[in-house]
């Protein structure tokens, strides 16, 4: 359970079947917790088209809290990821695909 949300940074997620929870409920909670950074990893390109489009294919979206509504950033394989808490990680999502 999380009690105090600014202290946590950033919260990473992994898709899995129940990806409605990831990619709605928790972007409501997280933000409303204030967590300023939120990640979710849908690797196996599980989330809903109007959450990760079409065709669906593995997603790693960026969440950066601005204000009290999350603005999200999508990436996908071959694509350098963008964290603005962490400005010098250098990521793609190739790079953590399970092999």
């Amino acid at each position: 359970m999380i009690t105090l949300g600014r202290s946590i940074k950033l919260v990473v997620e992994v898709v899995s079947t129940n990806w409605e929870t990831d990619y709605a409920c928790k972007v409501k909670e997280y933000a409303l917790l204030g967590i300023p950074e939120y990640w979710i990893i849908d690797y196996r390109g599980l989330g809903g088209v109007a959450f990760i489009g079409k065709p669906k294919q593995p997603t790693f979206t960026v969440c950066q809290l601005v204000e009290d509504t999350y603005i999200q950033q999508q990436y996908r394989l071959n694509q350098s990821i963008n964290s603005p808490l962490l400005p010098r990680l250098q990521l793609r999502l190739d790079d953590i695909l399970p092999r």
